[in-house]
């Protein structure tokens, strides 16, 4: 059975940083493509960063120059590191996994999913 699970959500001021972190079980994520996601309240869940089996990395415009996404294989976890966050940041970010390498941000092409872990950034 594959589980994700999220941890390193918190509260942070503006400007602060975070490290998000996804463990899996059941997977291995240098087999996956792996993404992270978050939904703020009343929007769509959207995309924020991918990264690929061969280590490319892809990000949200938005997200761009402030977060980034690693895995560490030994321990099976991906990252988000986040730096310089805003207020608009704050959302319930979601780690993914796909076996389909061109899932990119496609939210449809991700098998599975953590539970979520919240980021609250105040002004």
């Amino acid at each position: 059975q594959v589980q994700l699970v999220e941890s390193g959500g918190g509260l942070v001021q503006a400007g602060g940083s975070l490290r998000l972190s996804c463990a899996a079980s059941g997977l291995s994520f240098s087999r996956y493509v792996t993404g992270w996601f978050r939904q703020a309240p009343g929007k769509e869940r959207e995309f924020v960063a991918t990264l690929s089996w061969s280590g490319n990395t892809y990000y949200a415009d938005s997200v761009k120059g402030r977060f980034t996404i690693s895995r560490e294989n030994a321990k099976n976890t991906v990252y988000l590191q986040m730096n310089s966050l805003k207020p608009e940041d704050t959302a319930v970010y979601y780690c993914a996994a796909s076996k389909n390498s061109q899932a990119y941000g496609s939210r449809p092409l991700y098998d599975y999913w953590g539970q979520g872990t919240q980021v609250t950034v105040s002004s």
